[in-house]
């Protein structure tokens, strides 16, 4: 889990727009993020896995 100040810092607008930092909504993981769905690796796997997103199922061959 990311820390709470760490989260507010990244929601406030940069002075230059190469420093937006994207966190999941969810936990606030800045690393692994996946910008579709704005959840990082971990959250989008355990949220695919529940069927809690719609079009995502879990691929088998």
């Amino acid at each position: 889990m990311a820390i709470e100040s760490r989260i507010a810092k990244s929601k406030k607008k940069p002075k230059f727009s190469t420093r937006i930092v994207r966190r999941c909504f969810k936990c606030g993981r800045n690393h692994g993020y996946i910008g579709d769905f704005g959840l990082c690796r971990i959250c989008f796997r355990e949220m695919a896995n529940k069927g809690l997103i719609p079009g995502v199922k879990k691929s088998s061959w």
